[in-house]
């Protein structure tokens, strides 16, 4: 599988990023412990969490996620050939939540545990904290790359004047710097990264690994009536789309899709990886098909015309 360097400075990874969202949600262990096993196979080896994964579920207090993953590399053996990425900073509930460097050592303590590893290979702040000064936060950060706890760190929805304002600090005050961004992106949510985002990866060389690259299951071409939402786990996500724009941007993978032999998704997360900028799309799958509809969208590579095609088709709503 085609891998690309994840940041000026970070690792090579393969162009498709597991999304680990669904481990212990929609996705139980045993099946999840098939998946990772079938995804080495199949080359995906880059897998993203986060240490709130799954707290909305009922029942759940989240950690689920990175438990189920730490479960099959102690049972698997395979930590070494694992590219792990996990996140901190969303509300874990009784005050936890946010980049305090007093609460990022506690949190990375927890999520290592989980994870049944000594190192993360990728930390990434989960969302812009902007009541903790930037050099606190990097301060941690940085020390916890010293200590050999963690490999690299990113940032997950930031802005782009504070992701600049982040790099600047580590520069000027010689800290670990963020190498990777982790934005909404897909082909139904384009102007956020495109107009703000991309001028600061392209400044600084950053990788990015879009999330929610099929738009929680809209691109993949599964939700065409509000009907089709109804007893989704996502489905509520997805019902902003089902309009005549949305279904002209399905309309438009479809055709792609029938003139490639492929699959909406595919054709969806061909685009992504096709963008400038983008590393490696983060989706994740719940059964076989999906999964081996991510590794074929890392062959897949999308002709100008086609491109062009579904340029066309989504850019309406950047424009309205």
């Amino acid at each position: 599988m085609e891998k690309r360097r994840l940041g000026a400075g970070g690792p090579e990874v393969p162009v498709i990023c597991l999304g680990g969202n669904v481990y212990g949600w929609t996705l139980a262990e045993a099946d999840a412990f098939r998946q990772f096993d079938a995804a080495l196979d199949l080359g995906l080896n880059f897998i993203d969490t986060a240490d709130v994964y799954s707290r909305w579920a009922p029942g759940h207090t989240g950690g689920e996620s990175e438990t189920i993953i730490g479960n099959w590399l102690a049972k698997s053996g395979r930590r070494k050939d694992v590219i792990l990425a996990t996140k901190v900073g969303m509300d874990m509930g009784e005050g936890k939540k946010g980049l305090k460097p007093e609460y990022i050592r506690q949190a990375v303590e927890a999520s290592l545990r989980r994870l049944q590893t000594d190192h993360i290979d990728l930390y990434q702040a989960h969302k812009d904290d902007e009541e903790t000064p930037l050099a606190e936060t990097l301060g941690a950060f940085d020390d916890l790359v010293k200590a050999g706890k963690v490999r690299y760190i990113g940032a997950s929805n930031y802005s782009g004047a504070r992701m600049a304002e982040a790099l600047e600090t580590s520069r000027k005050n010689g800290l670990a710097s963020y190498v990777s961004l982790q934005p909404h992106y897909n082909l139904v949510e384009r102007e956020q990264f495109e107009t703000d985002l991309l001028p600061v990866v392209r400044k600084y060389q950053l990788g990015v690994i879009p999330y929610f690259s099929l738009a929680a299951g809209f691109l993949s071409g599964k939700y065409r009536s509000k009907q089709d939402t109804e007893k989704a786990a996502r489905g509520a996500a997805v019902q902003k789309y089902l309009n005549d724009w949305g279904f002209g941007v399905i309309a438009a993978l479809d055709e792609v899709a029938n003139a490639t032999g492929s699959t909406p998704a595919r054709v969806a997360l061909a685009w992504l990886i096709a963008q400038p900028g983008i590393t490696a799309p983060i989706a994740s799958a719940t059964n076989d098909k999906q999964l081996n509809d991510l590794a074929e969208a890392a062959k897949l590579k999308l002709d100008h015309e086609s491109i062009e095609k579904l340029n066309e088709a989504s850019v309406r709503k950047v424009v309205a």
